[in-house]
């Protein structure tokens, strides 16, 4: 038996809250090759999920936020936001499930959020061409900028670095 009780998602937070990436994986399952993958992910504000879809081969995605609170944004192609929910632990919306193929990323809105991640396995990590390249990739100097943006983000909107046509959106 597997338990998930608060000790765990506390020990999670302080792993996160000590990485460079302002996350920590807790794996569910059992092996990359389980046909449902499952996982806790503590998070950081500050941590930086580069918008990207499963398209090979096209998955779904569920994401459920036990502590904490996050916002999930879906994108079209050219990175203009089509929807934005907002959910955590003590709001309305618990979690959100995202259809296959379907451009997204997600922010962390409160300290120590934890969120259950449920997806169809195997595991196979995302392939280069499913990260937006509208998006920064993780480490690039605009991240900051961009994670800024995705927090006030609303539909229609498009983020627009310097030297794209029109205002720059930070």
């Amino acid at each position: 038996m597997k338990i998930i009780d608060k000790a765990l998602l506390d020990a999670l937070c302080e792993q996160a809250e000590a990485a460079p990436r302002r996350r920590a994986h807790h794996l569910i399952h059992d092996s990359h090759q389980d046909t449902v993958q499952r996982m806790l992910i503590a998070l950081q504000p500050g941590t930086y999920f580069r918008p990207h879809r499963h398209t090979a081969p096209p998955k779904w995605e569920l994401v459920l936020v036990l502590k904490g609170a996050a916002l999930w944004l879906g994108f079209d192609a050219q990175g203009r936001v089509t929807g934005r929910i907002e959910a955590g632990a003590h709001r309305g919306c618990k979690g959100m499930e995202c259809p296959p193929g379907t451009w997204h990323s997600l922010v962390c809105l409160a300290a120590d959020t934890v969120i259950f991640e449920c997806k169809p396995g195997p595991f196979t990590p995302v392939p280069a061409q499913d990260f937006a390249t509208w998006a920064p990739a993780e480490g690039a100097g605009d991240v900051a900028d961009y994670v800024r943006w995705m927090h006030r983000a609303r539909p229609g909107e498009r983020f627009r670095r310097a030297g794209d046509d029109g205002p720059v959106c930070t």
